[in-house]
């Protein structure tokens, strides 16, 4: 890797995957679904769900540690903006996808373990094609911390109105690079924002300028609906987003999602 790619990557040291990863006071360890937090489908039910970490398409290459299921719990506060988020994006013809949303703290553990194990690395190939593993979590890219953990941050797309979650990826099928142009890489039913979802690379900052024209543009329209409504974007990744006033800012809960 050249020194001027490491110092772009370098720009993700304690966000990345993690989001804004501080200690915490206090951690909620709970079995069940935390008070205060819904579930999208009983408030937005148009919003189209692809939780990537319930399944085996996502970097570590299986289902995640707290993913019992593939839903989406937020806080109700994050929950009813992201409402707002649809309402706005289908008037231009689009609909909001969810990749993530609450991740339960074991989750995050679990990415952990899997950053300190160099022999797992199947997933490079797509998802960190330009770094090697262990340049993970030195660099922040995972951390032991995540924003999403406190049930008001959200990886999001949009799709063109009408789509539905992208074709099952199976064990065996092509794994290709994350920043290849569309037609090449995953084929996500996303309209192109320049890389897939959860692509460890300097492409994936929300104003980067080597993407194409169409592709920043794309990536504005998703900015500045989800500002109008509240969130602020991760610069580093063009998915992540979290509420600006969101309820529990210092609690990171651990219920597992079922």
């Amino acid at each position: 890797m050249t020194r001027r790619a490491i110092g772009a990557v370098l720009g993700v040291v304690l966000v990345g995957l993690a989001g804004c990863a501080t200690p915490t006071s206090h951690e909620a360890n709970t079995s069940a679904m935390p008070e205060g937090f819904v579930r999208l489908s009983d408030v937005s039910p148009d919003i189209v769900q692809e939780i990537r970490y319930a399944g085996e398409h996502n970097f570590v290459g299986r289902p995640v540690t707290g993913y019992d299921a593939p839903e989406c719990w937020l806080t109700r506060e994050a929950a009813d903006a992201l409402g707002q988020v649809q309402s706005a994006v289908k008037a231009q013809g689009y609909s909001l996808k969810v990749y993530d949303c609450f991740r339960p703290q074991r989750a995050v553990s679990d990415f952990v373990e899997w950053a300190r194990d160099p022999a797992d690395d199947v997933t490079r190939a797509e998802f960190y094609p330009r770094l090697a593993k262990d340049q993970l979590f030195p660099l922040g890219l995972i951390a032991e911390k995540s924003g999403h953990s406190r049930g008001s941050t959200v990886d999001v797309t949009l799709v063109p109105l009408g789509s539905s979650a992208s074709p099952t990826w199976q064990v065996g099928d092509p794994i290709t690079d994350c920043a290849a142009p569309v037609g090449v890489r995953f084929p996500d039913t996303s309209i192109d924002m320049g890389t897939g979802f959860d692509c460890f690379d300097p492409l994936a900052a929300t104003a980067d300028t080597q993407i194409t024209p169409e592709q920043q543009a794309n990536r504005g329209i998703l900015v500045a609906a989800m500002e109008a409504a509240g969130f602020v974007n991760l610069p580093e990744e063009w998915w992540h987003y979290t509420l600006k006033d969101e309820p529990f800012p210092d609690t990171y809960f651990d219920a597992e999602l079922g």
